[in-house]
């Protein structure tokens, strides 16, 4: 089964309407560090397998990475653990910075 994709633009939309979407960040805790998307959560991608206990299967989760790569490598996974509700966000932090928040640090 394919992978929802949102777009950064779509993804701040939803966050000011209030909707309960869990921002799963995977990159490195050194890129989530330097720069992230406000009230995302870091659990690097190679953290995922050890700490799907953290995660909530009947939750909604956005998967972030730099440039959705990784996010999209990610949310497979999960499908394949059975979580139903993933998106992947396309263009990652990249898109963010370049669409949604101009003051974000790029790298």
């Amino acid at each position: 089964m394919d992978i929802k994709q949102i777009s950064a633009v779509a993804l701040q939309e939803r966050i000011a309407n209030g909707e309960m979407l869990f921002l799963l960040d995977v990159r490195e805790p050194t890129e989530f560090a330097y720069t992230h998307i406000a009230e995302s959560v870091s659990i690097p991608l190679n953290s995922i397998p050890s700490r799907l206990n953290e995660l909530d299967p009947e939750q909604e989760i956005v998967v972030i990475c730099h440039h959705g790569i990784r996010s999209q490598q990610a949310a497979y996974y999960l499908q394949q653990q059975g979580f139903k509700n993933i998106i992947n966000l396309v263009g990652g932090v990249a898109a963010w910075a370049g669409e949604c928040d101009l003051s974000m640090p790029r790298y």
